[in-house]
This record gives C-alpha cells, sequence and structure tokens, in this order.
C-alpha cells in the first residue's frame, strides 16, 4: 500500500494489483466485494456506485487514459460520530476501484480516524489472494 498526497494536499492511500494476483476478474467483482464489506460492517453504511468511468466517457471534450478499461466509486459511510459540523466536509468515503490492461488499481483517502483508515487498508490488501 503507498501513501501520497495527491495534488499535494489529499492522503491517498492505493495498491496496485495485478490480474494474476486476485481471483476478482473485473470492476464490478471488486465494487461487489467491497459492498459485502460495507454491508456486514458493525458501523459502516452503503450509499451508491458511481460509474465514474461511463459518466466521464458521456461528457462532451472528456479525456480518459487510454489504460484505463473501467473505474467506478464505492460509496458509503463510517460516521459514528458529529463531532462538530465541518467533520462532515471528510465524509463519505469512497473507495476508486480502476481497470488497467495489467490489473486493478484500488485508492482512497485517508479518514480522519486511523482506525477507521486501517479497516479499509484491510479490505483493499485482501484483494491479493493469490
Amino acid at each position: 500500500m503507498t501513501k501520497t498526497n495527491l495534488l499535494d494536499k489529499y492522503p491517498v492511500l492505493s495498491l496496485e494489483i495485478s490480474k494474476d494476483e486476485t481471483t476478482y476478474a473485473n470492476v464490478d467483482e471488486i465494487i461487489s466485494y467491497f459492498k459485502t464489506k460495507i454491508d456486514t460492517h458493525p458501523v459502516a453504511a452503503y450509499i451508491a456506485i458511481f460509474d465514474h468511468f461511463s459518466h466521464t466517457q458521456s461528457l462532451e471534450d472528456s479525456t480518459i487514459s487510454e489504460d484505463i478499461k473501467d473505474a467506478k466509486n464505492i460509496i458509503f459511510c463510517f460516521g459514528k460520530q458529529i463531532p462538530n459540523p465541518k467533520i462532515l466536509a471528510a465524509r463519505p468515503r469512497s473507495i476508486g476501484v480502476t481497470e488497467t490492461d495489467g490489473g486493478f488499481h484500488i485508492a482512497f483517502m485517508e479518514a480522519p480516524n486511523e482506525q477507521l483508515s486501517l479497516v479499509m487498508q484491510e479490505w483493499v490488501k485482501a484483494l491479493k489472494n493469490k
């Protein structure tokens, strides 16, 4: 798992998985895996799936890197507390799943709660199952 600061301000954790390192064959299978994890988590609440690839492709003058074959986000929330109004800016959570010719790129923004960031890291790392 790699941590970077996207655009010098967003803490993003990501993992590249080659297709021979996982039993998942496509973005939809991985999204379904995450949906199960969210549904069985005691605090997480599923919100939606956003088909980022189709949306971007439908826009006039859009640009999608040639190596990207599919891209979706699963949106959910771990919100157990609302300690102040600003915390809503960091919610809900999203995990992005991108398919390329060689594999998958899984990425999410680090959560304000370190324990919940670790939960998402465990979910992502478990995708490498070969």
